[in-house]
């Protein structure tokens, strides 16, 4: 059985429009602590894996790249820390409360900017200058490390609509009404195209090639979203297994879920739900080894029951599960690497590689869904609800513009109701402000 790893690297927008002020430090450290590292394993391990890239994600670190970022975060790690404030000093205890109990504002400084690096580069062998060195060679060299390893052939880049929105409810809100019935009519299938062309289109000019493949926003898509996708140019697509069960209005089962499928004209490969929610939410409590056999495990008995032409998908963040295992990941993810490359039933590929082999034979009409099943974490909370109202009072009033696309990403809708933190909910509403300024219709 073929296995397929897709890693979703993502981040939404936290350059606030009007200040141009990165107001969370996110894209700066996962950069560092996780994107490298995740390219430097699947180098190591010679292991095929693929990345799926979030246009506003890279032109965010592009921004670290050229230095034109203004993080204020970054900024309290460079300047001598004798001259921190009270202020920056609490933002830094804020982000990182970890690495900030109780220790001087050198050691304070010291220990967040190591936190900012995976255990591959030994940090807490490095100096401030060095590590801030070695920051910037990152940053600098990220994008020609993704390409060399797709020139390897043991990469495959795929990319998700420009801003992140969902796909189905930016085509037609009124999808997920059953979940919410007080949400406003939103219906722009025009946006929706746009997000797929402009990703499309910055991808190309980042890396000079356009990819094959698209991982919708929270793996969300609907018979609609897929004709979209397909009009974009891309052949290939995911989803969770969830969806597929809905349209084939049947029981799981193995042989129906490694397979591709056609749908609106672009191909669909459906995430193995379990496998993958395992590795996001379970095995980090487990030690590396005992994790890494119980994956094996499972993948080999899954093999045996669908065939040696079968590809199991297994798709999550690439990002955020790490922080909570031991050694930021390392350890599980070499292990099971490796013990995928020893085994006789399993064969880790490229998707892309693997349907040029194999075919989709048959054809789905898909109902409307997400990696989570329906669209409630995105819906069912009034200050949803309410998010969704204004942005279509906005849509409605302003039309469509750059700065309203930052505000039909999926994020702002994820986090509202549900974070004591403002900055989402600040830079949601700053954007629609920008995009009003920019209708030139201030009623």
């Amino acid at each position: 059985m073929f296995v397929n790893f897709v890693w979703h690297f993502h981040q939404p927008i936290y350059r606030q429009p009007v200040t141009e002020k990165f107001i969370l430090p996110w894209v700066n450290f996962h950069t560092t602590k996780n994107y490298w590292p995740m390219l430097k394993l699947i180098e190591e391990s010679e292991f095929p894996c693929t990345i799926n890239l979030v246009p506003c994600l890279l032109e965010q670190i592009k921004d670290y790249q050229s230095q034109q970022a203004r993080d204020p975060v970054l900024d309290s790690l460079i300047k001598p820390a004798r001259e921190l404030s009270e202020e920056e000093i609490s933002r830094l205890k804020r982000f990182f409360p970890k690495e900030t109990a109780e220790v001087s504002p050198a050691k304070l400084q010291e220990n967040v900017l190591q936190s900012f690096f995976s255990p591959l580069l030994s940090p807490e062998k490095k100096d401030k200058k060095e590590l801030l060195e070695l920051r910037q060679q990152i940053f600098s060299d990220l994008f020609s490390y993704f390409q060399r390893l797709s020139h390897k052939k043991i990469l495959e880049l795929t990319i998700s609509p420009y801003f992140h929105p969902l796909l189905p409810l930016i085509i037609d809100l009124g999808q997920a009404r059953s979940e919410a019935p007080e949400l406003p009519d939103f219906k722009y299938g025009q946006d929706a195209r746009w997000q797929l062309l402009e990703a499309r289109e910055y991808f190309r000019q980042l890396f000079d090639f356009v990819p094959a493949g698209l991982w919708p926003s929270e793996g969300a898509l609907s018979q609609a979203a897929c004709e979209e996708i397909a009009l974009a140019g891309f052949a290939l697509t995911f989803t969770d297994e969830h969806l597929l069960w809905k349209s084939l209005k049947t029981d799981p089962q193995p042989g129906l879920l490694y397979q591709p499928y056609g749908c609106g004209g672009t191909t669909i490969l459906f995430r193995d739900r379990e496998l993958s929610d395992l590795i996001s939410f379970e095995y980090h409590r487990w030690p590396a080894e005992a994790a890494a056999s119980d994956l094996l495990r499972r993948l080999e008995a899954r093999a045996k029951m669908a065939g040696e032409k079968a590809i199991c998908s297994i798709i999550l963040d690439g990002e955020n599960p790490w922080g909570a295992y031991s050694n930021n990941g390392i350890d599980f993810l070499q292990l099971i690497y490796n013990k995928i490359k020893d085994s006789q039933l399993l064969q880790p590929c490229l998707p892309s590689g693997y349907l040029a082999e194999h075919s989709a034979k048959r054809s789905l009409n898909l109902p409307a869904g997400s990696w989570m099943s329906g669209f409630f974490k995105w819906v069912g909370h009034p200050a949803k609800v309410k998010a969704w109202k204004l942005l279509s009072e906005f849509r409605k009033k302003y039309g469509f513009s750059r700065p309203m696309a930052v505000a039909e990403g999926s994020d702002w809708f994820w986090w509202a109701g549900e974070t004591q933190e403002k900055e989402f909910e600040a830079l949601f509403v700053s954007y629609l402000q920008l995009a009003r300024e920019k209708s030139g219709k201030n009623e």
